[in-house]
């Protein structure tokens, strides 16, 4: 049985058991794994597949492609633990989620079994009489030409770029050569346990003593006869594949033990001594370096690609915001979006109409990154169509809710506010979806805060919105600013607050409204005492001459 381990972008990750006989992935919500808000993958972008004996992942036809293991591919790939797949922006970690299936730990009937035919050493004993034998390489000695070759086969084969889920079996391949054994399985250390990674034969039985000592003491052990330890002899296994002669070594990498190999040998083979287990445990601290090479590796590839589309998604998203204010007689106006991360959540607009109105809007997605970048774009669309329309800001904002609400995401919603300038008059017309209450700083130095508030969007469909009105006079400034502005912190903790917002449009009423926003920007950086944001900053700046 296999185990999905689809990761988003942010980091957050959620496990699939493949059970059924088909599991459609894509965009659109009818599918089993649906990731609605991945603009990179298509509507049925794959399927994973069951014959009856193995599941298989298929792309489906899908616009951007499928990979596994770095190769694109265009017919079902055959799964097992260790393929890594990617599709738009989702990394799917393909793993073994019944490690019973190949593998079993029984308990020992004693702490001391069987200590009359173990051999443990460590890697640094394995090392140093590794070296021994290469000095004896030249005087001709069989077991020291044994080691040069397995060694020097074990560079050849791990030396050249293999996928990380390849590794595995290649490395299983050389342990059993080296030593002549003929079965054999390798595990990794993963957050949920141990996971199979690569095997050869069935039905493995493994002392959890042996288990727990490899893992947790960096121990090589050989057991030369199996069959003198009653726990052994009491496993099936034992009898079954006639074992008589156990091996198991850690994947060491320096102080930290990544996993373990674990081989056996029937009693028509050779029993293991010490140059076996001397060899293997050389070689497993090679392969344990080379997997976590390629692991790290694979995670720099993804980390780069990661870079690039979010440095795409980043160019792609400040397109969807105003190159610049409008220009409206009588007023100076402005607008500044700095996201915290790559892309943000945060969203400002403006639109003129042929009335000479001006519709104001600005709005702030829960959370970061580009899953809140994937709501303002999808907010964004819809609010453009409804500005070709001019509805009053309260009937824009029940359709906006609607809208929002049929394909809401559990713990995701947006705060909104839309105002409708009329310069002749200066008389606002706004309606307010759980946003900041927007501030009117007056002429005469005072501030009033525009209270009045209704639901977020895309919560309950059927929220009412309240129109709520206000007089912009000569002198006056009006400022819409989404929380990463008031809530920004300095190092002792205090909060910037809109008594602070209100005091520097103050003490700055005499420059234009586009160097008071960069002013308020580069100003707050400077209080916080960081390069960038803790959250989205978004401000819109509107004063009447």
């Amino acid at each position: 049985m296999l185990e999905l381990t689809i990761s988003v972008p942010e980091g957050s990750s959620r496990k699939f058991e493949l059970k059924n006989g088909r599991v459609n992935l894509g965009r659109s919500t009818a599918n089993q794994l649906a990731y609605p808000h991945d603009p990179w993958l298509s509507r049925s972008h794959l399927a994973f597949e069951f014959d009856g004996q193995s599941w298989f992942v298929r792309d489906c036809a899908s616009h951007n492609g499928t990979v596994v293991n770095s190769q694109a591919i265009t017919v079902p790939h055959r799964l097992k633990g260790g393929d890594r797949i990617y599709a738009g922006h989702l990394v799917i970690d393909v793993s073994d989620s019944d490690v019973s299936s190949v593998v079993s730990f029984f308990e020992p009937q004693s702490s001391s079994s069987p200590l009359g035919a173990t051999i443990v050493t460590s890697l640094d004993k394995a090392l140093s009489r590794t070296s021994e034998l290469s000095r004896q390489h030249g005087r001709g000695s069989f077991n020291a030409s044994r080691v040069i070759q397995a060694l020097i086969r074990a560079g050849r084969e791990l030396a050249g770029h293999r996928p990380f889920s390849e590794l595995f079996s290649v490395i299983l391949d050389l342990g059993l050569s080296a030593v002549e054994a003929k079965r054999g399985v390798i595990l990794t250390v993963e957050e949920n346990g141990l996971v199979v990674r690569a095997s050869k034969g069935e039905s493995f039985e493994i002392s959890a003593a042996v288990r727990d000592r490899v893992l947790g003491e960096k121990c090589s052990l050989v057991i030369a006869d199996a069959l003198l330890d009653e726990s052994f002899r009491k496993q099936l296994s034992i009898h079954k594949h006639r074992v008589r002669s156990v091996m198991a070594v850690p994947l060491q990498t320096g102080d930290r033990v990544i996993g373990l190999m674990y081989l056996d040998n029937g009693d028509v083979v050779r029993k293991f001594g010490t140059d076996d287990v001397d060899l293997l445990t050389v070689l497993a601290n090679v392969a344990a370096i080379r997997i976590e090479h390629a692991r790290l590796a694979e995670v720099e590839a993804k980390e780069q690609l990661i870079s690039v589309e979010l440095a795409q998604a980043s160019e792609i998203q400040q397109n969807l915001l105003p190159a610049e204010a409008p220009t409206v007689e009588g007023y100076d106006i402005a607008g500044l979006n700095i996201p915290c991360r790559t892309v943000g959540g945060d969203y400002y607009d403006f639109a003129a109409y042929a009335d000479g109105k001006l519709a104001l809007v600005i709005g702030d997605v829960a959370g970061k990154g580009l899953p809140a970048a994937l709501m303002m774009s999808s907010l964004q669309a819809r609010v453009q169509m409804l500005l070709e329309t001019q509805p009053a800001p309260d009937a824009a904002m029940r359709t906006l809710n609607r809208s929002l609400s049929e394909r809401s995401v559990t713990g995701r919603f947006i705060t909104f506010l839309y105002a409708l300038l009329d310069p002749q008059t200066g008389l606002i017309e706004y309606s307010n979806a759980g946003h900041n209450y927007p501030l009117l700083l007056h002429s005469d130095g005072s501030r009033e805060e525009l209270t009045g508030s209704n639901m977020v969007l895309g919560i309950m469909p059927d929220a009412n919105y309240q129109l709520r009105k206000l007089k912009i006079e000569s002198g006056d400034s009006l400022v819409l600013f989404s929380d990463g502005v008031t809530e920004a912190r300095n190092s002792k903790g205090e909060e910037l607050g809109e008594k602070g917002l209100a005091d520097f449009l103050r003490n700055h009423r005499m420059m234009s409204t586009e160097q008071t926003v960069l002013g308020l920007a580069e100003d707050i950086r400077h209080w916080c005492g960081a390069t960038a944001f803790s959250d989205d900053f978004t401000i819109v700046l509107v004063k009447r001459f």
